[in-house]
């Protein structure tokens, strides 16, 4: 069972596109990059796929240089019924983390111009970036995340008509009746509960309940210990364990700021920070950045040593929780376990999966505090993550303030209902990954 994702549009245009490039597709481990690829492959007349991973036979076919022909003919000569068809045949590079050379030969691919190329890998931490800086001007670049929330109502057999109408109610600042948001928020509640991984919600749909579905999250979270331990180079393996394993205890706080000195006693930010790029570099957190102050530009407004981590994935999230915090999620659907850190965690995944780097505020010696902030050309906005739809006095502080002229409206998501009062707009959490859409529309 295949599951659709946006990668496949992307991929047919990069095969029509001119002059074309090769691809590399970034991402972490089980997002669905080798299966997606495969999937569009069946396009060509023709495939080779290596995988630096299974076939370590094939890591050393660069060793008379990055020729093209070269490379073929090192190939070849391993396996001698791998055709190289010009015009009409797609090489797939795959687990490129296990032999980041590859990438100098793309320079080569793209000079030549006589087959397709694709690399994709989990391109852990450092390996990413040997890979980034070879063939620099000569490759393309698709960063890839796990199903977001349309990609699952996709998987759940939705159509195109399915987002476009829950984008209509956002636009018009129309609520859905009760039938419409009951369906919407348990469809929710289960994406929060699986994830975006591609091996859950195929067992998921397969099924039909949520059996083996724990399993599957905790065999991919010891996955990607496992991978911290195999890749991590040059930083001390067990500290970046610490940080991966202490984020579910931090976004338990009522303060879910990252504490270093909460990892390991004597722990500080100039030790640990290494450890921290390097899951960020991996795919696995999603970084969330202090601003100095709520205003424009946002880059380089941020202080470097306060942030918050969140996990790419939701559903490893909930799959770490302790069994406590997971019987009154899946036994009472209280999403408001962690001290709404999973809130949080669930719509910095959707911010992120629409390309949004992740920024938030909170002011020294005061309670103003705003959990996100995303930007449209003209102004700041303020996204604001609440359990219920009460008061929001940070939020309402920003837009009412001289202080912060680049804000003017605000975002909140909420267990509710859509609506707009004093220059806030309120959706229900399953319209989060709709936020980009609807701020191209909106007066912002």
């Amino acid at each position: 069972m295949y599951l659709k994702r946006k990668i496949d549009d992307f991929l047919i245009s990069w095969k029509n596109s001119e002059p074309k490039k090769p691809l590399i597709i970034k991402g972490a481990r089980q997002i669905g990059k080798t299966e997606s690829v495969l999937h569009f492959a069946l396009s060509y007349e023709n495939l080779i796929n290596i995988n630096f991973a299974l076939e370590k036979k094939y890591t050393n076919i660069c060793e008379d240089g990055y020729d093209v022909q070269d490379i073929i003919m090192n190939i070849s000569r391993i396996d001698p019924t791998k055709k190289f068809i010009e015009g009409k045949t797609l090489i797939l590079f795959d687990e490129i983390q296990d032999y980041p050379e590859i990438a100098t030969a793309l320079k080569s691919f793209c000079i030549d111009k006589r087959f397709d190329v694709i690399c994709s890998g989990s391109m852990l931490g450092i390996n990413y970036k040997k890979i980034e800086s070879n063939s620099v001007g000569y490759k393309s670049e698709f960063p890839m995340q796990a199903l977001d929330f349309e990609e699952f109502l996709w998987a759940m057999g939705y159509a195109q008509e399915t987002t476009d109408d829950l984008l209509s109610h956002m636009v018009s600042v129309t609520p859905f009746n009760q039938t419409t948001l009951k369906v919407f928020e348990n469809l929710f509640l289960d994406y929060c509960i699986l994830g975006g991984m591609p091996q859950v919600v195929r067992t998921f749909i397969e099924k039909k309940s949520f059996e083996g579905s724990l399993e599957l999250q905790k065999e991919l979270l010891a996955d990607y210990k496992e991978d911290i331990k195999k890749y991590v180079e040059g930083i001390d393996k067990t500290r970046v364990l610490n940080v991966f394993n202490h984020i579910p205890i931090q976004l338990a706080k009522e303060n879910k700021k990252f504490q270093i000195s909460k990892v390991a006693s004597g722990a500080k930010f100039k030790d640990y920070w290494g450890c921290i790029e390097w899951l960020s570099d991996a795919g696995m957190i999603n970084l969330c950045h202090c601003l100095h102050t709520p205003g424009l530009p946002l880059k380089g407004n941020y202080e470097e040593n306060k942030y918050k981590i969140y996990f790419k994935d939701t559903g490893l999230l909930v799959a770490s929780l302790d069994d406590e915090a997971q019987e009154d999620l899946r036994s009472n659907k209280n999403m408001n376990v962690y001290k709404g850190g999973l809130y949080e965690n669930i719509v910095a995944e959707a911010l992120s999966k629409q390309s949004y780097e992740l920024f938030y505020y909170k002011k020294e010696n005061s309670t103003l505090e705003q959990d996100f902030f995303v930007r449209t050309q003209k102004s700041l906005v303020p996204v604001e993550v609440k359990a219920t739809n009460g008061t929001a006095k940070s939020l309402t502080t920003l837009i009412k303030s001289d202080a912060y002229p680049d804000i003017v409206r605000g975002i909140k998501f909420i267990h509710g209902n859509v609506g707009f009062t004093n220059n806030i707009y309120t959706f229900p959490y399953f319209c989060a990954f709709l936020l980009k859409s609807f701020l191209k529309t909106a007066d912002f």
